[in-house]
């Protein structure tokens, strides 16, 4: 059975099935993104004074992150003007430049995470945090019997909430500071349970990375495999990288929102 309306454009629409469904699928996305969107305003405009995150997030990784999909939004249109030209090696190439983009991508954001992983605020017994990046643990450490220490690059403050605004603060020295288990009265690693900015940045740009990932996948099987259709159905098949070209601009727009709410605010 031949699925009608897969080049041509519907009469009533007045576009192809598959970009009909497409923008279809897009507007639910936007519906996801906005509500996720919605719950960081609301959870920022609740919290404490003095305790929301401020210069948490490194912005030169984000600043490179926006630059590599901003170029892999511009490479993965070529390939479609490619397909539309008939240029087969054009499309290739382009399309092989979206994918190494977006896998570099992936990567910053996975060190990204790995720095927020060995990242350690820990409550001392005396009031005082210590704060910083795991050097090292000693093979004896364990919190719940108290023994061992755990060597931590970073600081001790007095007050918990020098480490939530660090953009207000210039200079901040940071050593190599030894903390025996004894002394310490909790400890927990910066990930998505921390607190609530963690929470909503984990859940954000997670799911944004698991796009990136599933828009890669689509567009390495254009790229591979699927490429077969370039002899057997050319305009469907660029039919087909046109709707995977949409939903990877809408992928780049996501990012565009989260760098500057999460990175520069």
């Amino acid at each position: 059975m031949e699925i009608p309306y897969t080049v041509q454009p519907r009469p009533d629409t007045g576009i192809y099935n598959a970009k009909l469904g497409i923008w279809l699928f897009l507007a639910s996305e936007v519906m996801l993104f906005g509500g996720l969107f919605s719950a960081y305003v609301l959870l920022r405009v609740g919290a404490d004074s003095g305790y929301w995150p401020h210069g948490w997030l490194d912005v030169r990784f984000g600043t490179l992150n926006t630059i590599l999909l901003a170029l892999s939004a511009i490479t993965t249109l070529l390939a479609w003007v490619a397909c539309k030209v008939g240029h087969y090696a054009k499309f290739k190439f382009f399309h092989a430049c979206t994918i190494a983009l977006a896998l570099t991508f992936l990567c910053v954001k996975m060190y990204e995470y790995h720095d927020k992983w060995i990242h350690y605020e820990i409550k001392l017994n005396n009031g005082t945090f210590a704060d910083g990046h795991l050097v090292e643990k000693s093979d004896d450490f364990d919190l719940a019997k108290k023994t061992g220490t755990i060597t931590l690059h970073g600081r001790i403050v007095s007050d918990e909430t020098l480490l939530y605004d660090l953009r207000s603060q210039k200079n901040i020295e940071q050593k190599e500071t030894v903390v025996s288990a004894a002394d310490i009265s909790s400890m927990e690693n910066y990930g998505p349970w921390h607190n609530t900015f963690l929470a909503i940045y984990f859940t954000l740009t997670g799911l944004h990375a698991l796009h990136i990932l599933g828009g890669t996948l689509v567009i390495g099987y254009l790229w591979g495999p699927g490429s077969k259709m370039w002899k057997t159905d050319h305009e469907r098949f660029t039919n087909r990288i046109e709707v995977s070209g949409l939903f990877w601009h809408f992928v780049d727009l996501v990012w565009i929102f989260l760098f500057p709410v999460l990175y520069l605010t």
